[in-house]
């Protein structure tokens, strides 16, 4: 196995990257780590309880049919209903330009051409096939479309449909005429075949396998169809770590490792059934140290949930989840730079694009991002700016959007997302804040307790009270608000106790008569 280096690299132009893939595995949990040049840009998690569903198929039930947003919720078995959208909806014809990309994302462009009602197209109680295209995310079921797609290693099948497509990242003439041939003659009737950038240079024999494989499958998924009862799965894609050889596994890719011995020979055998000039590539992990120690992930792991991320020379970021977007933030930090004020910004600015971008990637996020770059006074600069940031989203495998930047500085991302990100997967909601990252402080809370008191004490209806509140709300009440707790007690004529409780949440706080017995925050309500 090669050795790591123990420092992190910076790439530089003309150079060619070190790509690796590390595998941790365990019964209860996959880990994929995606290295560039010993440096981490992409991490897959996978849990015994929480499989990925994208490309699964599923015989479902309409449950409702929505003219209002022309969508429909399906019942395909899980927890939530799964939501089609009339742009969705197969119609046994499409636009080829649409079937370019080679991750079948069709969905986006097709919404903004006319469709017709989704009433005239679906019923309620109608059985549908499905498939999976995003993750149920939140509060959201996943989103679904009834036009089919079945990915190989070289090609992609999209049954009932007439077309042929090569991806757009094989540039080269020639070869996109001579994978068009190729599939032309292969290519099953009644289905479109869209070569994926995996197939630049493979053999005629290798894309044929490819599709015939495909079309089995196919004809698997259809009889199984036949007999089948909905809501049920009917066909479920590979796990994740094939799935990481299947549309991760280029030739660009240098080494898998991989550390456990029953999953290194699973991979190698697959290997060997379409690219066996890339099995010697796939290497068991040996060492007694956990592999994600030796490669240095671990920490780079749990920075994925901080907020703030510190870049070279001092500027830093901060990232934050709100309900309709992401905002990120460019600061300059300690970085004073040795010039002027417009090249430290310009500076900052730079290694902030090419972090964010792996950020991006690296925590999965997805739907609208909108970074906030420190504002520039040269357009030139401006322009450096986001074209360093476009160049580098165009290593990114998920599709993204990018719009120049604004006179406030401002660049809004619209990045493909089909499952949650890193954040969500690996956290909960704060039952302190829930989600907001704040809560009272302690001298908002001591304000509520004396406004509590001249409420009740007010009403003349009772001779004391006893306050029950978390011991570091209580501490500073004795401390710093004895004198005034005092004379509130006194003005209304009535004896005030201040009780800890550590079962007690910092926000909370329960009145009671001095007994014990009734609870005046009810009350007095």
């Amino acid at each position: 196995m090669n050795n790591k280096s123990n420092n992190k690299t910076n790439h530089k132009p003309g150079k060619k990257i070190r790509k690796e893939i590390v595998i941790n595995y365990t019964k209860r949990e996959v880990r994929i780590a995606i290295i560039e040049d010993n440096e981490l840009v992409e991490f897959l998690v996978e849990r015994e309880d929480s499989r990925r569903t994208v490309g699964g198929i599923y015989l479902g039930r309409i449950n409702a049919v929505i003219p209002g947003i022309q969508a429909a919720f399906v019942d395909i078995g899980q927890d939530k209903a799964a939501f089609l959208h009339v742009s969705d909806v197969a119609t046994g014809s499409i636009d080829p330009d649409d079937l370019e990309e080679e991750d079948i994302d069709i969905s986006a462009r097709r919404r903004r051409r006319e469709y017709p009602p989704i009433e005239t197209l679906l019923k309620k109680g109608q059985e549908i096939m499905v498939q999976i295209r995003k993750e149920a995310i939140g509060t959201k079921g996943p989103r679904i479309s009834s036009q089919l797609s079945l990915p190989g290693r070289f090609a992609v099948l999209m049954p009932n449909l007439d077309h042929i497509g090569i991806s757009k990242k094989i540039e080269n003439r020639k070869e996109r005429y001579r994978l068009r041939n190729l599939v032309r003659k292969y290519r099953p009737k009644g289905s479109a075949v869209i070569v994926r950038t995996a197939g630049e240079g493979v053999s005629s024999e290798q894309i044929r396998d490819d599709i015939k494989y495909l079309e089995k499958r196919w004809k698997d998924i259809q009889k199984k169809s036949e007999k089948a009862i909905p809501p049920t799965l009917i066909h479920e894609d590979v796990d994740i770590t094939v799935f990481a050889l299947r549309d991760l596994f280029t030739e660009d890719v240098d080494q898998i490792t991989v550390d456990n011995k029953d999953e290194h020979e699973r991979l190698q055998s697959y290997l060997k059934s379409f690219a066996p000039h890339l099995s010697s590539r796939v290497v068991l992990y040996r060492d007694k140290t956990p592999i994600f120690d030796y490669y240095e992930i671990e920490e780079d792991i749990e920075k994925t949930l901080e907020s703030k991320i510190w870049v070279r020379k001092g500027g830093y970021i901060v990232i934050e989840h709100t309900e309709a977007l992401v905002s990120i933030d460019v600061n300059t930090g300690r970085f004073t730079g040795k010039k002027n004020q417009e090249d430290t910004i310009l500076e900052t600015n730079l290694i902030a694009a090419r972090e964010i971008a792996r950020q991006l990637r690296l925590r999965d996020i997805g739907g609208i991002i909108v970074v906030d770059f420190i504002d520039m006074e040269r357009e030139e600069n401006r322009r450096k700016v986001y074209n360093e940031f476009r160049n580098m989203l165009k290593k990114d495998r998920s599709r993204a959007r990018i719009s120049p930047i604004s006179d406030l500085g401002l660049i809004e991302v619209s990045r493909k997302r089909v499952r949650p990100s890193l954040l969500h997967f690996y956290s909960d909601e704060c039952p302190y804040c829930m989600g907001s990252g704040k809560i009272l402080s302690i001298e908002s809370m001591a304000m509520k307790v004396e406004q509590w008191i001249r409420r009740i004490g007010s009403q003349k209806r009772i001779n004391g009270m006893q306050f029950r509140v978390n011991p570091l709300l209580g501490i500073f009440l004795r401390e710093d608000r004895e004198e005034n707790i005092r004379e509130l007690a006194g003005t209304y004529k009535i004896i005030v106790e201040i009780i800890d409780d550590p079962r007690m949440h910092r926000e909370d706080i329960k009145i009671l008569s001095l007994d014990g017995n009734r609870d005046l925050m009810a009350e007095f309500v």
